[in-house]
C-alpha cells in the first residue's frame, strides 16, 4: 500500500481486518450468520420534487440488488488473508465493478447477490493507479440488476449522496449525506502518484464499503467509494470520505476489459497550482500549474524542463519558486495541477507532448516523449 495512506484508509486494510473479525464474532458470513440491513437516512436527504430526486428508500429499494458482497483470497507481504468488500453491477452480461484493492492479487473472487446466490467471478482486469477493477461472472441463472451510471462532471457541492454496501461485513447497508467537496487528489495504490477528480462526501463510509457506489439524488452512480479519512484513533467512518469519479470509471473500466491492465504514461513531474494563494509571488500569470520539481532521469528532465530552485514561504506554505509554468499541453489549455496529471493520464508510454511554458516570463515550447510510469514517483 502506497505510504501517503498514512493519513487515508484505504478500506482494504479494513477489508482484511474486517475478514478476521467475522472469523473471530461470526458477524455476518455465509455460514448462517444473521445480518440485517441498516437505513441511516440524513435529514438534508429527502426528495425534492423540482429537481425530480427520489427519496432515499426508493433508491435503496430499486438499487440495492444490484450492489454485491465481495470476499478475495489475496497474499500480502507473504502473508495470505480474506478481504472483504463491495461491487456493483454495470451490465446485464455480468460486469462488476469494484476496487483494484479489494480484489489485490487474486484470479478469482466470490460474489454474493442479494438474493444470496453466490457466482465465482473472474478478475478480468485491475488499474492501480485509479483503484478500480473490473469482474465477470457467468449471467446464466443469475438475475442481475444493473446501476445506471451518472456524471460526476456535473456533482456539484451539497448535492446528495448515498452510499450502498457491505460495511463490516453487513450486507447492503445504506448510509446518506452529501457531496462535501469535488475535485480531490487522493493517494494511488502506485506509491508516490494520485487520483485526481475525487469525490468527497460525508455519507458514513466504513471498511467493507469499498468498490460500492456512491449515488445522486436519482439513484445513478456518480463515483465508487475507495477511502476514508481516520483520526489516527480509529478505523471507522469520521465524516470524510472519498470516492473515485465514475466519470474515471467510464474511462478505465472499457480498457481494462480489453486490456487487463493499463499503462500509464509517465512526464516526471511534481506542479504546484498557481492561484491566489501564490498572488505574492508576482508569478505573472493568474493560473497554471508551476513545475516545483523534476524527477532525475524522467522524461521531463531529459528534455529540459526546469524545476523550482529558491525556496521561500508564500502564503503561508513552503514552495520552490523560479521553475517552468506549464500553460498548455498538446494545445490544451493547463489552469492547475490537476490538469496536468489528467491530460498526461490521457497519454500512452511512448507518446510524444509539446509542453507550452513560461520561462523567466518568455514562452517557451518542449518536446517531451514520455515512458511508462515506474512504481514511485512525483504526479505528473
Amino acid at each position: 500500500m502506497p505510504k501517503p495512506l498514512t493519513t487515508f484508509l484505504a478500506a482494504v486494510l479494513g477489508g482484511i481486518v474486517v475478514a478476521v473479525a467475522m472469523l473471530a464474532f461470526d458477524i455476518g458470513g455465509d455460514d448462517g450468520a444473521t445480518t440485517r440491513t441498516v437505513l441511516e437516512q440524513s435529514p438534508v436527504a429527502g426528495a425534492d420534487p423540482e429537481k425530480g430526486s427520489l427519496t432515499p428508500r426508493a433508491i435503496y429499494k430499486r438499487d440495492a440488488p444490484g450492489v454485491v458482497f465481495i470476499r478475495a483470497r489475496i497474499s500480502e507481504g507473504g502473508d495470505t488473508g480474506e478481504a472483504t468488500g463491495s461491487g456493483f453491477v454495470i451490465g446485464r452480461g455480468g460486469s462488476i465493478v469494484t476496487n483494484a484493492h479489494v480484489v489485490g492479487d487474486a484470479k478469482t473472487v466470490t460474489v454474493k447477490f442479494s438474493d444470496s446466490k453466490v457466482a465465482t467471478a473472474k478478475v478480468a482486469g485491475r488499474d492501480p493507479s485509479t483503484d478500480l477493477a473490473l469482474l465477470l461472472v457467468d449471467p446464466e441463472g443469475l438475475d442481475l440488476h444493473a446501476l445506471a451510471l451518472g456524471s460526476s462532471k456535473r456533482v456539484r457541492v451539497g448535492d446528495l449522496a448515498l452510499a450502498i454496501g457491505n460495511p463490516f461485513g453487513l450486507e447492503r447497508t445504506l448510509t446518506t449525506g452529501v457531496i462535501s467537496a469535488i475535485q480531490r487528489q487522493i493517494p494511488s495504490l502506485q506509491e508516490g502518484f494520485s487520483i485526481g477528480n475525487a469525490l468527497q462526501t460525508d455519507a458514513a463510509i466504513n471498511p467493507g464499503n469499498s468498490g460500492g457506489p456512491l449515488l445522486d439524488g436519482l439513484g445513478r452512480v456518480i463515483g465508487v467509494n475507495a477511502q476514508i479519512r481516520t483520526d489516527g484513533a480509529s478505523q471507522g467512518n469520521t465524516g470524510i470520505g472519498f470516492a473515485v469519479a465514475i466519470d474515471t470509471a467510464k474511462e478505465v473500466i472499457p480498457r481494462l476489459r480489453r486490456e487487463g491492465s493499463i499503462e500509464r504514461a509517465y512526464l516526471g513531474v511534481g506542479t504546484s497550482t498557481i492561484d491566489d494563494s501564490l498572488a505574492e509571488a508576482k508569478l505573472g500569470v493568474e493560473d497554471g500549474a508551476l513545475v516545483v520539481t523534476v524527477n532525475p532521469r524522467s522524461p521531463a528532465s531529459r528534455a529540459g524542463v526546469k524545476p523550482g530552485t529558491r525556496r521561500t514561504r508564500v502564503g503561508g506554505q513552503q514552495i520552490a519558486l523560479g521553475g517552468d509554468i506549464i500553460r498548455a499541453i498538446d494545445g490544451k489549455r493547463v489552469r492547475s495541477s490537476e490538469d496536468v496529471a489528467r491530460l498526461i493520464g490521457t497519454k500512452r508510454p511512448g507518446d510524444s507532448v509539446e509542453l507550452e511554458l513560461l520561462r523567466g516570463g518568455k514562452p517557451k515550447n518542449v518536446t517531451v516523449k514520455l515512458t511508462k510510469r515506474p512504481s514511485g514517483g512525483v504526479d505528473g
